[in-house]
Order: structure tokens, then C-alpha cells, then sequence
């Protein structure tokens, strides 16, 4: 904190009461960044003290005695050049103190900057009653001042200017109106910033609640195994409870990520289904995922809304493949070779076998029937492989895929 020592009066050379030791004028002045300062510290004449009694410090440092200057056998003035901002939002600390270390006066100077025009306002909504916003202080943000943040909204066509009264719920630049406000109806949004040198405001936002509805995040995430398919994992959810509440759907967003990698890949062909099938995993690999939610069709609102924030990661592992020691895996390059001759054998095995489980009509399930099956002979094939100790070849398996996908469960 500032020390201020208020003294009753900044003249410099007015005789003081013997309660006032001595007075420093200017009193808490306020300076921009660069500028310089000469402040004067004066006793009472019927001090015992004298100019050549007196010294300076600021935030504690001594000052060079080559910056002072005797304007009077009570008076003793020091200059500042180029003041940087100040250390504290509350004000730097320059004391006059007699010779022997004793506090005889103090002032608080502000040094800093005026505020920037505030930047970047973004609102949204979590049950059509309320309305948060938040904002970014300008390009350098940095005033060294302490700097008031006021937001302030109106309907666009008529009304008063309100302000908002509940700051950083959401973060230091932040402020939460709780209710009162109307629906189908734009309201202007703007941020004032104010410090001892001087206000800027935002430019104006416009916006309907309607277009900014958020939710929390989709919840109960579960992730498991499609039975013994070793590329697939299954993931389903709850829709955010909001969603009950409102005329409007929602569609959602798949991150994943294996294990011992820190980027995320995003898998956005979900819809508004609640669940969904991660196909072309890597077998025997940890995988964490999470899952997002956008409100769209809010009051028959043409315009999507905003997404939610990211659930918590959910963990689960593919399983592991039955290869033995020494079996090539498909090269890059073979992918797509891959790929071909996997469906060819799921055709040739749906004309084989296909009616003899009541189906011929292809499906998912079909499909993952035959993934089994095609898993259980390639683990019989690579065991005789290790034991016959002949060289293994390219397998034709199910292992390499194209970028992994969603499949509708």
C-alpha cells in the first residue's frame, strides 16, 4: 500500500503548525510514463530543522543528493526525471525525511497510462434469463493505474442505460447479469475504462440472448470397448439437462487422443446423436476423450449458438491384437490396398454367410460379425506362423485404416 501523509497544505512556503512537520507539494500527483516531476518538502519556520536536514526517498531508495535543490533555508525541492510506471496500482511512496531517518512528509504519485479502448466482447447466455460478458483490456492492457472496468447495456430501440453490477465471474475482465433481461430483442452491450488519466469505450455490441445460448458440458461421458474389436471404441453421453428445459436440439463434437500424446484430434460428424462409434483406432492403445455441445434452433432462432466447454477426459483402451513377433504391419502407402481388399473379403463373406444369420441386408452389426470372425483366423494364421518358423509376409488383416471416424450406433 501507498503511504500517503496528508499535510495541511501543498504551499511550499507557508508557515505550518508545529502539529505538521513539514508538507510536500505536489500532493499525490498524477503523471504519465515519462514525464518528470519536481516536488518540493518545506518545514515550519519555527522548525528546528533547515533544508540542509532534509533528504528524499521513493519506495524506500535514497535519492542522489546531486537531484536536490535548496529553494529556502526551510525548503528542499527534488527532481525526477523520466518517471517509469509506478511499482503499485496504489501509488509510489515519496517521503521527506530529516537527517536523522525520521518521516516528516509523503506523497503518492500515480505514474501510468490512460486506458485503452476495451476489446474482443463476448456474452452468452445458460438459461435465457441471464447474461455473461466478458472482455480483453485494450492491446497492451497495462496502465500501471489502478483502472475500473464498467459494463453497460440497453435495448437497442429504447430504454436506459444499465450497468452491470457482478464482476469477474468468469475471469478478472468479466461481469454476470443475473435477470431481467428480454428475449427477441437486440441489446446494445458496451465497456467503459476509467483511471486517473482519462476514460475509453468499447465499441458497441449488438446481440439477441437467443444467438448466445451456451450449455455446461454434455454429461455422463462413458467410453468402452465394441466387444473384441480392436479399432473401435464406443462413446455415449447425456444431453446437458438445459436442453429439457428449452425449445431447441443440440449438436455435439468428439476430441480423442491417445495416451502419451498431448494433441487432440476432433471428429465433428456427430449431429445431435448422443452417442457414437470411434472406428480405425490403434489396437491396444489408451485413448482419452472428450465431448462438447452446441445449442442450435433456440425459439426457432436461425442461428447456431455457442459451444460448450469440453467435458472431462474419459479413458478407455482398444484391444490388443492377437499378432505374433515378427508380422509386418502394412507400409503408409498400403492403406488404401488395405482398405480395398478388407471390403472385397466382408462381400465375399456376407454372399457366403450372410443368410445363415437371418440377414442379408448389410448393417453395422453385420459388419462387426465378420470383424470378429476375420480377428479369430488371423490370430490362428500368425500362431502357426510363430510356430512353423516360416518368414512372416504383409498381412491382408484389418489393422490400417484411414483417419479414424464416427459410426452411428
Amino acid at each position: 500500500m501507498c503511504l500517503c501523509l496528508a499535510s495541511a497544505s501543498s504551499s511550499v512556503h507557508r508557515s505550518l503548525p508545529l502539529s505538521d512537520p513539514a508538507a510536500i507539494s505536489p500532493q499525490d500527483p498524477t503523471l504519465l510514463i515519462g514525464s518528470s516531476l519536481t516536488a518540493s518538502c518545506s518545514v515550519g519556520a519555527d522548525s528546528s530543522l533547515r533544508a540542509e536536514d532534509l533528504y528524499w526517498t521513493l519506495n524506500g531508495r535514497r535519492l542522489p543528493a546531486e537531484t536536490y535543490e535548496v529553494l529556502s533555508a526551510t525548503a528542499l525541492s527534488v527532481t525526477i526525471p523520466n518517471l517509469n510506471g509506478s511499482q503499485q496500482q496504489s501509488g509510489d511512496n515519496l517521503v521527506c525525511h530529516s537527517k536523522d531517518g525520521g518521516i516528516l512528509a509523503g506523497s503518492c504519485l500515480y505514474v501510468g497510462l490512460p486506458p485503452e479502448k476495451p476489446t474482443n466482447i463476448s456474452c452468452w447466455s445458460k438459461n435465457l434469463k441471464d447474461l455473461t460478458c466478458k472482455w480483453a483490456p485494450g492491446t497492451e492492457g497495462e496502465t500501471y493505474l489502478h483502472t475500473n472496468y464498467t459494463l453497460k447495456y440497453k435495448l437497442r430501440w429504447y430504454g436506459r442505460d444499465n450497468t452491470c453490477q457482478q464482476y469477474h465471474t468468469a475471469g478478472q475482465y468479466s461481469c454476470h447479469i443475473p435477470k431481467d433481461l428480454a428475449l427477441f430483442t437486440p441489446y446494445e452491450i458496451w465497456v467503459e475504462a476509467s483511471n486517473r488519466l482519462g476514460v475509453a469505450v468499447s465499441e458497441v455490441v449488438m446481440l439477441d440472448i437467443v444467438d448466445v445460448v451456451t450449455t455446461d458440458p454434455p454429461s455422463n461421458v462413458h467410453v468402452s470397448r465394441v466387444g473384441d474389436l480392436e479399432d473401435q471404441l464406443s462413446v455415449r453421453w447425456s444431453a446437458p439437462p438445459a436442453l429439457k428445459d428449452f425449445l431447441f436440439q443440440a449438436k455435439y463434437q468428439i476430441q480423442y487422443r491417445v495416451e502419451d500424446s498431448s494433441e487432440w484430434k476432433v471428429v465433428d460428424n456427430v449431429g445431435n446423436q448422443t452417442s457414437c462409434r470411434l472406428a480405425g483406432l490403434r489396437p491396444g492403445t489408451v485413448y482419452f476423450v472428450q465431448v462438447r455441445c452446441n445449442p442450435f434452433g433456440i425459439y426457432g432462432s436461425k442461428k447456431a449458438g455457442i459451444w460448450s466447454d469440453w467435458s472431462n477426459p474419459t479413458a478407455a483402451s482398444t484391444p490388443r491384437n492377437g499378432r505374433a513377433a515378427g508380422v509386418c504391419e502394412p507400409k503408409n502407402g498400403e492403406h488404401n490396398n488395405t482398405l480395398r481388399r478388407e471390403l472385397k473379403q466382408f462381400f465375399g463373406w456376407m454372399r457366403k454367410h450372410g443368410s445363415s444369420y437371418g440377414c442379408a441386408n448389410l448393417s453395422i452389426k453385420m459388419y462387426d460379425q465378420w470383424r470378429v470372425s476375420l480377428q479369430k483366423s488371423h490370430k490362428t494364421r500368425n500362431q502357426n506362423l510363430g510356430l512353423s518358423g516360416q518368414p512372416a509376409r504383409v498381412s491382408d488383416s484389418w489393422a490400417s485404416y484411414p483417419q479414424p471416424h464416427c459410426l452411428w450406433q
